[in-house]
């Protein structure tokens, strides 16, 4: 028989999420188990966010310098690459758990090596064979299921057999090719285009709609497409991949308005799916793929009792690291308070509901979700663009203005910004509050979270035109587009 071992909570998947909903939870007493059967750290430590920025930050460096006057003239080559690579393989911790490994151990977490899958309620099996050397988890109150997602290749001819790259390939490249074909124009496709670009490689982008990073403003994937333009990024809008062939010189792509496309690899870079296939859904009445949808608590809506959570990807609701994190946060707390000791501030009791603004549920999620995307400019964005606010039913007024109105922004690179940098804010003018901000140009990362505090708190923009922002810094972009608003 298969050995068993109990505990109060278990948790499948070591990623960021994982250990967060693990670390809040055992915080209050709970016997806690994490099950995993890759790299502990996940997916965004070793083949996404980590090693990605580190691929990016050579050339985005360079890239600043060059915009500044006195530094330019300093600057006598490009990147590095084997620089460049040798940083990226520090910050992945040359793919070594050991340190993830120990900082569950110090939080009082026990790890469990294997594929886990869930067998019956508050039960896990690890190994996945149904034999003897599996072992048997049985929770005493939760389950949490954290396995985040994969990336999806869509079924064209030929591509699978072709061998493309997904995320991971590109991010643990250990020779940068002479050419690399990029299918798609999200984030992944963005990012890793300019990333391949600064380390000498020829990119070619085909994607399959009309501009660039749909999910944002629309000038915001056009100053992306024109500085890779720049870049020597060939960028083919409108353009759908027919059939991929592997060949002994490299790959070919046939297309349906670029002609044939020859380059030495292939990056496929078209979204990711949730990582739902072999959890034994089927176990306890759901779909073998099925997306966990949850309410504010984290719990599985579709099933019966107080027992399956999850958070992340696998939710179809999250993607990104730090949003699902923040969910995990909130799963744990949960879990904490209904079956531990601990009962967090503003939690309420069995007897009162949970305050609206209560750590137990999660308020941020889809409108109050920020993004950060590290292309030449960057982009960054929370809440509703425009075109979103407008599906959503909201009544908006629309507010832009060009980053080269910003003497802070002129004072960081004005060659990152002019022609292209701007930032927009969607307002809801009953409620008077920011219901959506994008900005795109130098350090556009650093303005999202005053913007983030002003959506998620739903911040006045009376209120607002008091806070005053520093000169001469980026920031007074806020002066100029509450300006431009009428204050």
């Amino acid at each position: 028989m298969p050995e068993h071992r109990t505990y109060d909570v278990v948790v499948i998947g070591a990623g960021p999420v994982g250990e967060n909903a693990a670390d809040r939870a055992a915080r209050s007493g709970l016997s806690v188990a994490v099950v995993e059967h890759e790299l502990v750290g996940g997916e965004c430590s070793y083949w996404a966010c980590m090693p990605s920025k580190a691929l990016l930050r050579p050339g985005a460096a360079l890239a600043a310098a060059r915009s500044v006057p006195g530094a330019t003239e300093a600057i006598t080559g490009g990147v590095d690459v084997r620089a460049a690579l040798a940083g990226r393989d520090e910050f992945t911790q040359h793919w070594d758990d050991a340190a993830h490994v120990q900082w569950l151990a110090d939080a009082g977490l026990d790890l469990v090596r294997g594929h886990g899958s869930i067998d019956g309620v508050r039960r896990v099996r690890v190994g996945g064979s149904g034999g003897a050397d599996d072992l048997i988890l049985q929770a005493n109150h939760a389950v949490v299921v954290a396995t985040g997602s994969g990336p999806f290749v869509p079924d064209l001819p030929g591509l699978r057999s072709a061998g493309p790259w997904t995320n991971r390939e590109v991010t643990e490249l250990r020779e940068v090719p002479d050419s690399v074909a990029v299918i798609g124009g999200g984030v992944v496709a963005a990012e890793m285009a300019t990333a391949l670009a600064d380390l000498g490689c020829q990119v070619t982008m085909l994607v399959r709609g009309g501009r660039l990073l749909s999910g944002t403003e629309p000038f915001a994937g056009a100053a992306v497409a024109e500085s890779l333009g720049a870049m020597g990024v060939r960028v083919h809008l409108d353009t759908s991949v027919t059939g991929v062939q592997r060949t002994d010189d490299g790959v070919l792509l046939d297309t349906d308005a670029a002609g044939r496309v020859r380059a030495a690899e292939v990056l496929v870079a078209t979204g990711r799916r949730p990582r739902t296939g072999g959890l034994g859904l089927d176990s306890i009445g759901l779909a073998e793929h099925e997306t966990l949808a949850t309410d504010e608590t984290g719990r599985v809506r579709r099933i019966e009792g107080d027992w399956l959570y999850a958070a992340g990807d696998v939710t179809g609701a999250t993607h990104t690291t730090h949003q699902g994190k923040y969910v995990a946060r909130v799963v744990g707390d949960v879990i904490a308070h209904r079956f531990g000791a601990a009962e967090p501030s503003g939690a309420g009791s069995d007897a009162e509901p949970v305050a609206p603004w209560s750590p137990l549920r999660a308020r941020s999620a889809g409108a109050g979700e920020p993004q950060v995307i590290f292309t030449r400019p960057e982009v960054a964005a929370v809440g509703y663009t425009e075109e979103q606010a407008q599906r959503a039913g909201l009544t908006t007024e629309v507010v832009t203005v060009g980053m080269d109105q910003v003497a802070g922004a002129s004072l960081a690179g004005a060659g990152q910004a002019a022609g292209s940098g701007a930032a927009r804010l969607v307002i809801d003018p009953e409620r008077r509050v920011v219901v959506g901000a994008t900005f795109v140009g130098p350090a556009a990362s650093d303005l999202l979270h005053a913007a983030t505090i002003a959506v998620v708190g739903q911040v006045g923009l009376d209120r607002l035109w008091h806070a005053v922002p520093a000169f001469p810094t980026i920031s007074e972009v806020w002066l100029r587009l509450l300006e431009e608003y009428g204050l």
